[in-house]
């Protein structure tokens, strides 16, 4: 790798094989090729991909912009132009294209049809293998970036030189696929300013859920495992409620999850890096107002049986039980009568008291990055050090569970690159 190239991509990651394979797409057939090399630190390229969505990878969301584009933080108005550029349906086309079927489940949601997120990340790899256009290097690991006339990238192996740079190192999340931040630093070192990184779509944990170490206590096992369907749930910072979602809750041995817990985790996150209180407030029966709940409990008391435990049996899930009184323990010691005139209130509103939340090593994605303000969102390209572009997780750019980020990935992927190779012909 001695010659000098047109264009590095540094990441084999989501963006990085999509800003490949694109350009594979575009001069499969083409004499005039760029000389175009991908580096990949890890042995295999994708590892991310293929833990993605439980292992089935939720690819895209089939969402025109105007209902997509709430779901990307913190300026889904810099991501505009990559979207129109190419959308989720082009992401749709383009992997149909390239051999992979796909399927739209619940939510919009869009998987490759065997629901095995390594076929995405193996169509992507044969798709580059087979038009030869990227020459795609593994086990290169790059500690630095520096930029005479060229960009000089340097492994601790070798050098190789390029007249332009695509960054798509990912961000923090988790580590163990390669993702380590190193691509702060390349931005860093080049001009560019961070902002700040937590993570997002990660646990957040309540209250007496767990140890420090991640040991389960009592309450957090008694909870392990259960999944709520169609409950609201609500983010509460310094008594205020701050946001508010439907949808599906999943208690892990990482604290609250699912796609409600996810959704809320960055805005909790934040807060509790500033020091705020945050909670909580579960609603396990949006559909039925107090009234109507006051209602159901009278009527099954009405079978001569109006204890707590009973009433409680007939309302909520066997599992959820039991950590409901552990929550509030003040009703085993009232009068039935009394406790039962609690239980709306209480079911209407379960407050959970968030001390903590799970770090990278296992959040879906990182919130913050290479600062957008730097970056052209016409180009993807970098406004104060020209040849060198973003694409994807390193960009403070992240988006909800749902496909969002993925489809971040691609999107800026293909802007990317398109302007990179226009600007070369």
């Amino acid at each position: 790798m001695n010659r000098v190239y047109d264009l590095a991509i540094i990441g084999g990651g989501a963006a990085g094989l999509m800003a490949a394979a694109w350009i594979s797409e575009k001069y499969r057939d083409s004499e005039s090729r760029p000389s175009v090399v991908l580096l990949e630190k890890m042995p295999r390229c994708g590892r991310k991909i293929n833990i993605t969505g439980k292992g089935r990878c939720n690819l895209t969301n089939t969402r025109m912009w105007d209902e997509f584009s709430p779901h990307v933080h913190p300026n889904s108005q810099f991501f505009k132009n990559a979207f129109y550029n190419f959308s989720s349906h082009d992401t749709m086309d383009f992997f149909k294209s390239i051999g992979l079927e796909l399927s739209v489940e619940r939510g919009q949601r869009v998987y490759p049809k065997s629901m095995r997120a390594m076929d995405v990340t193996d169509a992507l790899v044969n798709h580059i293998r087979r038009c030869a256009v990227v020459e795609t290097v593994t086990g290169f690991e790059v500690k630095e970036i520096s930029r005479d006339d060229l960009f000089c990238i340097k492994s601790e192996q070798e050098t190789i030189l390029s007249k332009k740079v695509l960054l798509t190192t990912g961000g923090l999340s988790y580590p163990s696929t390669g993702s380590s931040g190193d691509g702060y630093a390349f931005a860093k070192a080049l001009g560019h300013s961070i902002v700040h990184c937590r993570p997002s779509l990660t646990a957040l944990i309540p209250s007496g859920y767990r140890e420090k170490d991640g040991t389960l206590l009592p309450f957090g096992k008694s909870l392990q495992g259960l999944q709520l369907k169609n409950v609201s749930l609500s983010l509460e910072v310094n008594s205020n409620v701050v946001q508010e979602e439907f949808g599906d809750v999943d208690f892990t041995d990482g604290g609250i999850e699912g796609s409600l817990g996810f959704r809320l985790s960055r805005k909790a996150v934040e807060a509790l890096d500033n020091g705020q209180k945050v909670a909580l407030l579960l609603d396990l029966k949006p559909a039925l107002s107090e009234d109507q709940i006051t209602q159901r409990i009278k009527r099954e008391a009405s079978s001569g049986n109006n204890t707590v435990k009973y009433l409680l049996s007939k309302l909520l899930p066997r599992q959820l039980v039991t950590p409901f009184l552990m929550m509030n323990r003040q009703l085993l010691s009232m009068h039935n009568a009394e406790a039962a005139r609690l239980l709306p209130a209480l079911l209407k509103s379960l407050r959970f008291d968030i001390v903590s939340y799970v770090g990278f090593e296992r959040c879906v994605v990182t919130n913050g990055g290479v600062s957008l303000k730097e970056v052209s969102q016409k180009t993807m390209e970098s406004k104060l050090a020209p040849g060198l572009f973003f694409a994807g997780e390193v960009l403070d750019l992240d988006g909800d569970t749902g496909g969002y980020n993925l489809q971040i990935a691609f999107s800026t992927a293909v802007l990317a690159v398109s302007g990179i190779m226009s600007a070369a012909q």
